[in-house]
């Protein structure tokens, strides 16, 4: 009986070993598809994608005509998830896409552009405009 029990104990622990590996590995895509899965977040990560240009949070408010700590408490959600970093520049603190090491991120971030433009219109040119204020 003694050793039946090493042997049920080495099963369960190369299955637990398993299982812990094979979540570590999925803790990445589900991660993105939950930040991913609300619109806002969506709309944000599609400005960065195709804007092409950080934004800070203020800009983000006013784009997507949210209030500052909704966008604020969705970009955490992003930054957790790794989809966003941040920079601080002077007073400011500016939000970027992360950049992408891997197929799986490269086929999401291909999956974002496909959002037709038409869909974003209004926070699209609300967002060149305040850019090119920004740049003066």
């Amino acid at each position: 009986m003694f050793p039946l029990f090493y042997i049920f104990a080495s099963i369960f622990h190369m299955y637990k070993n398993t299982y812990v590996k094979t979540r570590r590995l999925m803790d990445e895509p589900i991660n993105i598809f939950k930040a991913l899965s609300d619109a806002t977040r969506l709309k944000i990560i599609w400005l960065l994608t195709n804007m092409d240009e950080k934004i800070c949070v203020s800009e983000i408010v006013e784009v997507l005509n949210e209030y500052q700590y909704n966008v604020s408490r969705h970009l955490k959600i992003l930054k957790h998830a790794k989809l966003v970093e941040e920079v601080k520049e002077g007073k400011w603190v500016y939000y970027y896409l992360t950049p992408i090491k891997n197929e799986f991120r490269q086929l999401i971030q291909e999956a974002i552009k496909t959002i037709p433009e038409s869909q974003m219109n209004n926070e699209i040119q609300k967002c060149k405009k305040l850019l090119a204020e920004r740049h003066k």
